[in-house]
């Protein structure tokens, strides 16, 4: 990010998004592990992307943001690891430059992603990406995406009932964020982006999404701007990183090509004479604070 890419960036809180501020007499908390999934599709030659408005009562409430969550204990058993296709842990672990357990966040993509929108990115035992389901396991879906949803570790059993793998294969990595320390909820986000499959629908879940819509980038940024559809500094960023593609497998090229290069990006954000200034990594007097 340059500095005039965060210096052009208008920083004030916005009154539509329910963010709660960190006591400043208190050390930062600790950001927890989240993932999260840009699902795209291709629409009359333009890109779109789904995205959810979190219910107000929640962190970030009020929001417009992509589905996704913190990591659940569940997403780090490895019994898991032997339902995912395409991308091993020590692979997963090099591309976002850990030790291991790097693929837990592709598996906690994937969950969130069935939690909240009821797209399951997985494979049939056939190799074929699933995708429509007769009434049967739509019934079998639903019903593991309701207890998923209430907290019970059930992806393992789903996977094994409908005989699927995860497809953490068709996840592209393409940005890292840290929530600034002057806020009390933190969290270390791992952005992915991946090919919504044909046949699912996509749909808020009612609880913690209110609302969810298929939306261009340029669409969103601009409604954004205007104040009609709020959304938070890493959500611009990463809409920005997407706009201007015509077709998903243009888009989904330049990320995979891509993955092996990002940076973590955590802005710190706070008063000076009476004005909310956000600085990012390399601007002008960002290690002073």
């Amino acid at each position: 990010m340059s500095e005039k890419d965060s210096k052009d960036i208008k920083v004030e809180r916005n009154p539509k998004i329910n963010i709660q501020e960190a006591d400043p007499s208190l050390p930062p908390s600790e950001p927890k592990p989240a993932a999260t999934v840009l699902l795209v599709r291709t629409i009359e030659e333009a890109v779109e992307v789904f995205m959810i408005q979190r219910s107000i009562k929640t962190n970030f409430g009020g929001a417009w943001v992509f589905p996704g969550g913190k990591l659940d204990e569940y997403d780090l058993k490895d019994d898991i690891n032997n339902y995912c296709r395409g991308l091993t842990d020590e692979v997963a672990s090099q591309v976002l430059g850990v030790k291991s357990g790097g693929l837990n966040y592709w598996i906690a993509c994937i969950r969130e992603c069935f939690e909240e929108c009821g797209v399951l990115l997985a494979y049939r035992s056939s190799g074929e990406v699933f995708g429509s389901s007769d009434e049967r396991e739509k019934e079998i879906l639903k019903d593991y995406r309701d207890k998923l949803n209430k907290g019970e570790p059930v992806l393992l059993e789903l996977c094994q009932k409908l005989d699927l793998q995860l497809a953490v294969d068709r996840l592209a990595y393409i940005s890292h964020w840290v929530t600034p320390k002057s806020e009390a909820k933190r969290y270390s986000t791992h952005f992915f982006i991946a090919l919504f499959p044909e046949g699912q629908i996509a749909k808020h879940d009612g609880s913690e999404g209110v609302k969810s819509i298929w939306i261009k980038p340029e669409d969103a940024l601009a409604q954004g701007e205007k104040g009609e559809f709020p959304i938070i500094f890493p959500t611009i960023k990463n809409l920005e990183s997407i706009r201007g593609f015509t077709d998903t497998e243009t888009l989904l090229k330049n990320k995979v090509e891509d993955q092996n290069n990002i940076v973590t990006v955590e802005p710190k954000i706070f008063m000076q004479d009476g004005k909310m200034v956000l600085l990012m990594p390399g601007d002008e007097g960002y290690d002073d604070h």
